[in-house]
C-alpha cells in the first residue's frame, strides 16, 4: 500500500476498526500478561527491607502488584510501599499517594510532586480539596491528546506541521498517510468515548495506533509516520497552556494541610525546582530519567544537612527505577513486540477555583 494513494481509501470505520480500538484500550489482562506481572525474573530473598515511593501501577491491580513484590522479595520484613499514580490518588496497605504535574511560575515550567499520605488523611471529607485538584489536573492528557489529534487534521493549526515535516523530511504523501489515519483514530475515539477509560486518552495512543497498522502497511512507512508524529507532539506540548496547572506553591500547601509527606522526582527534568526552596521533604536523586548529577546532588544535599540548613528537618536522599523495571513487565498485546504493552507496576528501591496563588 502506498502513501500516496492512502487518501483514495474509504474513510468509515469498518469493523475491523473498532476491534482494533478496543482491542488497543483494553485494560483486561490475559492470563499469559496476569502471569508476566506476578512473575519476576530475579528474586531477592536476603533483602529485608522494601522501600517504593515512586511507581505507577496504570491499570495494573494492586493486589497483583504485591503479589509480585511478595515473590521479589519474599523475606522482606519491614516495607513501605505506596503507590503513585499521575494524578490519580491510589491507596495500599494504609498508604495513599500520587504524582502531581503542577506549575513553578519562578522558572516558568511543568514540574511533578510526589505526595504520600496515611490513608486516615485523605478521606473525601478530609480531602475533598485535593481531590478536586487532582480531578482536574488529571484531565490535561486527554485534552493535549486532542490538541494533538486536532493539529494534525484541522486546518487551522496546519502552520505547527510544517517545521516537523521540514525537519523529518516528510513529504506531503506521508503527511497525507498520517492525516488519514489521525482522522479515522479520532472518530474511533468519539464513538467509544463511553466505554473507553480516561486514563487510556492520552498522547501514547497516538503511537500505539499507527504502530499497529504494521499489520498492513510497510513498518518502514509506519516508523516514518512516527518521526514525524513525534516532532508534532513536541510542538503541541510545547504549546499547552502553563496556566492550566495549579501552581506547585498551591499544592505543597495543600499537601500539608494534610500531613503529606513531598518528594521531588528526578530533578535533572526541572532543576531550577532545587533553587526554589519548596517545602519538601526529600530529593529524588537518581532515577533512570534522570542520573547525569547525582553524586553531584548527593553532595550538595549531605552539605546542606550537615550545616543545618533545613534545621530539625533534614532533607531525605531517594533514588528509584520505576522506568527501568518497568521495561522488564511489559506485555505485548499484539504480535509487535513492546510497541503496544502495557505497563506494570514494578516495585523501585471539573474545576475547582485557583485562587490565592502564592
Amino acid at each position: 500500500m502506498k502513501a500516496e494513494k492512502i487518501l483514495d481509501l474509504p474513510t468509515e470505520i469498518t469493523e475491523a476498526d473498532q476491534k482494533k480500538y478496543l482491542h488497543l484500550v483494553s485494560t483486561d489482562l490475559s492470563k499469559e500478561q496476569i502471569k508476566r506481572v506476578v512473575t519476576p525474573p530475579t528474586t531477592y530473598p536476603e533483602q529485608k527491607t522494601v522501600l517504593a515511593v515512586h511507581w505507577h501501577p496504570e491499570f495494573i491491580p494492586l493486589d497483583l502488584i504485591m503479589e509480585r513484590v511478595s515473590a521479589m522479595f519474599p523475606n522482606r520484613e519491614d516495607e513501605l510501599i505506596i503507590p503513585t499514580q499521575h494524578n490519580q490518588l491510589k491507596t495500599l496497605n494504609g498508604y495513599s499517594g500520587v504524582e502531581v504535574d503542577c506549575f513553578s511560575h519562578q522558572f516558568n515550567r511543568k514540574v511533578q510532586l510526589l505526595l504520600h499520605f496515611e490513608e486516615s488523611r485523605v478521606t473525601d471529607d478530609q480531602a475533598h480539596v485535593l481531590k478536586e485538584m487532582l480531578n482536574y489536573t488529571f484531565k490535561y492528557r486527554t485534552r493535549q491528546l486532542y490538541e494533538f489529534l486536532d493539529t494534525i487534521i484541522e486546518d487551522q493549526f496546519q502552520h505547527r506541521l510544517a517545521f516537523p515535516a521540514k525537519k523529518t523530511g516528510s513529504d506531503s504523501s506521508l503527511i497525507n498517510f498520517v492525516k488519514f489515519h489521525t482522522t479515522k483514530l479520532k472518530r474511533l475515539i468519539e464513538q467509544n468515548e463511553s466505554v473507553t477509560r480516561p486514563e487510556m486518552l492520552r498522547n501514547k495512543l497516538i503511537r500505539n495506533y499507527f504502530n499497529l497498522l504494521k499489520e498492513e502497511v510497510s513498518p518502514t512507512l509506519v516508523e516514518r509516520a512516527q518521526i514525524f508524529l513525534r516532532e508534532v507532539k513536541m510542538i503541541v506540548k510545547a504549546s499547552f497552556p502553563l496556566d492550566y496547572f495549579y501552581r506547585t506553591s498551591e499544592v505543597i500547601e495543600e499537601a500539608r494541610s494534610l500531613h503529606a509527606g513531598i518528594v521531588i522526582p528526578h530533578p535533572e527534568q526541572f532543576w531550577p525546582i532545587l533553587l526554589a526552596d519548596y517545602d519538601v521533604d526529600g530529593y529524588e536523586v537518581w532515577n533512570p530519567q534522570s542520573r547525569e548529577y547525582t553524586e553531584f546532588l548527593i553532595n550538595v544535599v549531605n552539605k546542606q544537612n550537615k550545616a543545618g540548613k533545613y534545621r530539625d528537618k533534614p532533607i531525605l536522599i531517594l533514588m528509584g527505577m520505576t522506568r527501568t523495571l518497568v521495561k522488564r513487565c511489559w506485555i505485548p498485546k499484539t504480535r509487535i513486540p513492546k510497541r503496544q504493552s502495557v505497563k506494570s507496576a514494578c516495585i523501585r528501591p471539573g474545576r475547582i477555583e485557583k485562587s490565592g496563588k502564592a
